[in-house]
């Protein structure tokens, strides 16, 4: 049996976490530079309130039903949700970080010792609920698939009290049959269409096709594991999980910049920043890079002509986690890009071709006892700033000038504390 544990709406349950007075009034949660609606509660649902809409489009909406806005604040979400998968590392033997709110668990044998597993799920539910404040909803079934689907059904319907365990046929017929074709975990809106123009509308009848109809129509094997998963048999094991055990494939750190930006030392900052962070992230899981891809975007909506984003490749000559290595290539791949007069609204960068480090092919003239110092330097570097905080000791060229601000920092007006992560945001009780 495998379980998926959802947090619900888990930006926005991160932000009443700490505040208590936000239950029960409609809340929403804002995208990087206040973008967009990524998070909303069900009070914001009940408005008419759609995910992904621009604030700006809905901005009287919100004032005119008094919707608490806040905008992202991933230090405080990150650890929130590793709270949550420290606590179910503790109570389940593998555990898959599927999303910052998401998590996998294999339950195989679990019943023998602990009982039904329903009501072990509400026990974690209720666990959950008191160490972090997070409300949770958990589908259990002998698939991935299934338990995702089992998961949806108990968010929907208020009669199961968040957990729905499919532990017999009939009840995972009876899942299939409430589910909507287009609901169903893998199947996105192109192949849903194509669905519902062959009359297969719910899961169930998706589920009654044959592997081999599945394979001509859903995109060969990934569609007949599809099937095969719904029809209740298990073809998808739990991937290692985040928690040190699963390294990356790729690594990407991009941002829409507060303002536009037109002066290229700007964009460098914001690059030299990116590739900085990038490269913190690297080390952490002991990767090395061989390939920095860094792309610029200009606006879509001004007199300049397409193509909006231009990107530039630089296959590494030795892999690397080294930032003083990195940056240099990637200030040489901004100058490749960089078109004067131009302004730009985004730009990221994307390290990929991952190794483990220290296992990569040397360089024929590069001595290893310098590979080794600068091995040494990116390490007392990351321990200074984890012991100081993010940004403590920074590269000159990741450093804004001299009026000390970031151009091309998001607008976060709506941010709260980090409560969980920084000293100074602690909260503060007097008794």
């Amino acid at each position: 049996m495998f379980a998926l544990v959802d947090c619900n709406n888990f930006y926005v349950s991160c932000e009443r976490a700490f505040q208590p007075s936000l239950e029960g009034r409609p809340v929403v949660v804002l995208s990087n530079n206040d973008g967009c609606l990524i998070s909303r509660s069900a009070e914001a649902k009940a408005l008419g309130l759609k995910m992904g809409e621009p604030y700006f489009k809905v901005k009287a909406l919100l004032q005119q039903h008094d919707v608490r806005v806040f905008s992202s604040n991933y230090a405080l979400y990150g650890d929130m949700s590793a709270r949550v998968v420290h606590y179910l590392s503790s109570v389940a033997p593998e555990v898959e970080v599927y999303s910052i709110d998401e998590c996998f668990l294999d339950l195989h044998g679990m019943e023998a010792y602990h009982g039904p597993l329903a009501e072990l799920a509400q026990t974690w539910k209720r666990e959950i609920k008191r160490r972090t404040h997070i409300p949770v909803c958990i589908g259990i079934a002998p698939t991935k698939t299934l338990a995702k689907l089992a998961n949806r059904l108990a968010k929907k319907l208020p009669g199961l009290e968040g957990v729905l365990h499919l532990d017999s046929d009939e009840r995972r017929q009876w899942a299939l049959a409430q589910t909507p074709v287009e609901d169903v975990w893998g199947i996105g809106s192109q192949y849903a269409q194509k669905l519902w123009a062959q009359g297969i509308g719910t899961a169930a009848q998706l589920a009654a096709q044959s592997e081999g109809w599945a394979r001509k129509q859903l995109g060969g094997v990934v569609g007949a594991r599809l099937v095969r998963e719904l029809q209740g048999t298990s073809c998808q094991q739990l991937a290692p999980s985040e928690d040190g055990s699963l390294a990356r494939k790729s690594i990407a750190y991009t941002r829409t910049f507060g303002e536009p930006l037109t002066e290229f030392m700007d964009v460098l900052t914001a690059v030299a920043h990116f590739t900085s962070r990038a490269a913190e992230k690297l080390r952490q899981q002991g990767s090395a890079a061989n390939v920095l891809t860094v792309f610029i975007s200009k606006g879509r909506y001004t007199a300049e002509p397409p193509p909006y984003t231009r990107s530039a490749v630089f296959t590494l000559p030795l892999a690397t986690n080294d930032t003083t290595e990195l940056l240099r290539h990637a200030r040489a791949a901004l100058k490749r890009l960089w078109e004067p007069g131009g302004v730009y609204k985004k730009a990221g960068v994307l390290l990929d071709g991952l190794e483990p480090a220290g296992q990569q092919q040397l360089l024929l003239f590069e001595p290893n006892e310098q590979a080794e110092r600068r091995a040494t330097l990116m390490a007392e570097l990351d321990k200074v700033n984890q012991r100081f905080g993010k940004g403590a000791v920074r590269f000159a060229t990741a450093v804004p000038g001299v009026r000390g601000l970031a151009p091309w920092a998001g607008q976060h007006q709506f941010q709260t504390l980090a409560y969980t992560t920084c000293w100074e945001d602690i909260l503060c009780i007097r008794a």
